[in-house]
């Protein structure tokens, strides 16, 4: 009896979970077939104004430009991350020092500071070397990552290090030891990384909003932004926005879900 009524509440609460975690996207698909005045009254099924409000968004504001901004933000940025954030992970791992862990947990105490903070120091850099209103600004500073060097280098923890002094004693180089040895056998650990910049990059607001002062060079978040400050928003147009700014992320979730659950998984074991 109290096995059945425990496993009741269990369901429950995992079936109340699934419903606020589902209605927002619902509500967002609902809002994007209707109108802004359908919207704002409530309503739950849906309409006929998509093609409207598609016209609208891609028409109008220019919505397919902001999305393939986003998109080579995000692509080049998750590149340059993993790259740069990974060979960090395994010099700390791989070769020891005196320094190297001091070093280490002062980069880690830097996960401590709010960007709120370095948004001034960085704004002038950017200024000094002339990347004002470049997505180059954004990509540059959204490769570099303390998290994520904090991530792999928990995941290169337990790696097998006689597989690295064999490649060493046959003679091979350490890039050629991280590309061809190293960098394969880790994949799971790329893919979670990977998923994690894509989204952080994806969803970035606050320094775009700094560093982009051009429409032509605003990203798909940056555009939404402008559409609901306006004085009269088109909710309908707006959720529109939303849903095609949200699909890319889940299907990059969803694509490399099983690597995403491994990766994270096996940091977690260190």
């Amino acid at each position: 009896m109290k096995k059945g009524l425990g496993s009741f509440f269990l369901y429950l609460f995992l079936s109340l979970s699934a419903f606020f975690s589902i209605f927002p996207f619902f509500w967002i698909v609902m809002g994007s077939t209707n109108t802004a005045v359908d919207i704002q009254m409530g309503k739950l099924t849906f309409g006929d104004q998509l093609k409207i409000n598609l016209q609208k968004l891609f028409g109008d504001s220019n919505m397919g430009e902001a999305l393939f901004n986003s998109a080579k933000i995000a692509v080049l940025t998750v590149f340059l991350s993993l790259l740069i954030t990974s060979m960090a992970a395994y010099g700390f791992q791989m070769y020891k020092s005196k320094a190297r862990e001091k070093t280490y947990s002062l980069f880690l105490l830097t996960m401590m500071i709010p960007f709120a903070s370095l948004m001034i120091p960085l704004f002038q850099i950017i200024v000094v070397f002339r990347l004002l209103n470049s997505h180059m600004a954004i990509i540059l500073v959204g490769s570099i990552s303390v998290f994520m060097i904090f991530f792999f280098r928990q995941s290169f923890v337990n790696y097998q290090m006689e597989i690295l002094q064999a490649a060493r004693v046959d003679g091979a180089g350490e890039f050629r030891i991280f590309f061809t040895i190293f960098f394969p056998s880790m994949k799971s650990t790329y893919a979670a990384g990977a998923i994690y910049s894509f989204m952080t990059s994806w969803n970035a607001y606050i320094w775009p909003l700094i560093v982009l002062q051009s429409n032509d060079k605003r990203t798909s978040t940056l555009l939404i932004s402008s559409l609901s400050s306006s004085y009269t928003p088109d909710f309908g147009v707006i959720m529109t926005g939303i849903a095609f700014t949200t699909f890319p992320v889940i299907v990059v979730f969803f694509a490399f879900q099983k690597q995403f659950v491994q990766g994270m998984v096996g940091s977690v074991k260190q």
